[in-house]
């Protein structure tokens, strides 16, 4: 064919080997696309186009003038990971996971954990997640994150790094299953050579997990997915599980609450609602408890769940485990609840919080990649080795002005895959955020949603910034049919 490979300069290669040659669960995958020749990739690529407009598969981005809806860019270079490296990194997330909800149970609950100063109480108060309203109420089963979106990366030597955990409204999932369909439609040769674990379960494994935390005495809970309605980012999700998985997309708007019972109005009436996987934030959640002028969430929601009469997933006050202030303590967090060594490492972090950290920071700012501790989607940070001097003396001014709301860590070279640029294949950055669900046990869905920083040398892989996605295949033992 008339495209070309090429290889990263720096940092690990997905795909390739240093001396170009197709790492092994690549070689398929790779002799497939080079019997293509460009005009049939093309033509393909049409055609994903053209699926993803028809299926609405798109986000939202705020604050464009050209407007809000996009349709979100899919590459159709696939993510390989090995049964015997996913294995490693399944176990790893679910030590992860437990070690998240059991802090949870202890900030709202004993808080042990601040009593022998394994988080340092100041830190955890001073959160803007930690949600005082909530201490002495703990969710049904003591599950506070019933779905954790824990985002990963490869360091230069290959080896997975946890980067950030999300445990309150994680997204993407919908894409990881989208992107599996749409690759079997259009490019369905590429799996002749490779047994892919499903992706396609994930609804029926949400609804299971929801079921099983429901409220005690209801045999048949009923479920439904509370969202903020068509103008979220992540509308096209909300409705997309919703219809997968069988149960009502609600809005605030259409939820009343009476004797600490939660119902939907329906054409026939009033219905009990017991589990609500809620994709609203904290602060508009409930205008009672959080904050009196929101309009999208319901108004004694918090009291009807502190009654135990229904589950909130993910519980309201979770986010306090993924405050990026709090993601240096993991490590010892993970030892002091389950006696354990982590399975999974984690970047090494500064906090702005300690006094020789932040001096450290600030005289380095070129050197690192600072982040404001509530920040999310790539906004309001620094990537000091790939900015202008006048965009870090800029940032100094922010950062000096309060530095107990940042942390930086030194920049990782992110991984790169092979991803088609138009005219061949070239590296671009990715990441990979895994699907943890916590009920009845803790289970992964196989593989996650690869983000990809579409620009080449860009290391932000969010969506909203220019970012794409990819299938992630999680290969079952032997790695052929």
């Amino acid at each position: 064919m008339s495209s070309s490979w090429s290889i990263a300069e720096k940092g690990w290669d997905e795909g390739f080997e240093a001396k170009g040659t197709p790492r092994e669960a690549y070689a398929g995958v790779v002799s497939v696309l080079d019997g293509l020749d460009e005009s049939e990739i093309q033509r393909r690529e049409q055609l994903q186009q053209i699926s993803l407009i028809n299926q609405g598969i798109t986000f939202t981005v705020y604050g464009e003038r050209e407007g809000t809806e996009r349709v979100f860019p899919f590459d159709f270079v696939p993510r390989i990971i090995t049964a015997d490296e996913w294995s490693h990194l399944e176990a790893g997330l679910q030590q992860r996971v437990q070690a998240i909800n059991l802090f949870l149970v202890d900030v709202y609950g004993e808080q042990r954990s601040l009593r022998e100063g394994i988080v340092p109480w100041e830190l955890v108060f001073s959160r803007p997640d930690f949600r005082r309203e909530l201490v002495g109420v703990l969710p049904r089963l003591g599950v506070f994150t019933h779905v954790a979106g824990i985002d990963l990366l490869r360091g230069e030597d290959g080896g997975w790094l946890v980067l950030e955990d999300n445990c309150r409204c994680p997204s993407g999932v919908s894409y990881v299953v989208e992107n599996r369909g749409l690759l079997t439609r259009v490019f369905p040769d590429l799996f002749r050579e490779h047994a892919v674990r499903p992706v396609d379960h994930y609804p029926q494994m949400l609804l299971e997990t929801l079921r099983h935390v429901a409220p005690r005495g209801r045999e048949r809970p009923v479920v439904a997915v509370l969202s903020p309605g068509a103008g979220n980012s992540a509308a096209f999700e909300h409705s997309f599980l919703a219809r997968e998985m069988g149960v009502p997309l609600v809005e605030g708007r259409d939820l009343i609450v009476e004797d600490d019972q939660v119902s939907m109005r329906t054409t026939g009436g009033r219905e009990r609602i017991d589990v609500l996987y809620r994709r609203i934030d904290d602060a508009f959640l409930d205008p009672v408890v959080f904050r009196p002028d929101s309009m999208l969430g319901v108004p004694g929601l918090v009291h009807a769940a502190r009654a135990g009469n229904i589950t909130l997933a993910n519980a309201p006050g979770a986010g306090v485990a993924d405050d990026k202030a709090v993601y240096p303590f993991m490590p010892d967090l993970i030892r002091f609840f389950l006696d354990e060594a982590p399975l999974l490492e984690q970047v090494p972090t500064f906090s702005g919080r300690r006094e020789d950290d932040a001096r450290f920071i600030a005289d380095n700012l070129a050197d690192l990649v600072v982040k404001r501790c509530d920040g999310a989607g790539g906004y309001g940070m620094l990537v000091g080795p790939t900015s202008s001097t006048k965009e870090i003396e800029d940032f100094r001014g922010v950062f000096e002005a309060n530095p107990g709301d940042f942390v930086a860590q030194h920049l990782v070279e992110f991984s790169s895959h092979p991803t088609w640029t138009g005219d061949g294949f070239a590296p671009r950055h990715v990441d990979l955020r895994p699907f943890v669900l916590c009920g009845e046990s803790i289970r992964v869905l196989p593989g996650g949603l690869t983000r990809v920083a579409l620009q080449e040398g860009s290391y932000v892989v969010n969506s909203s910034q220019g970012g794409g996605s990819k299938d992630t295949w999680v290969l079952a033992s032997g790695g052929a049919p």
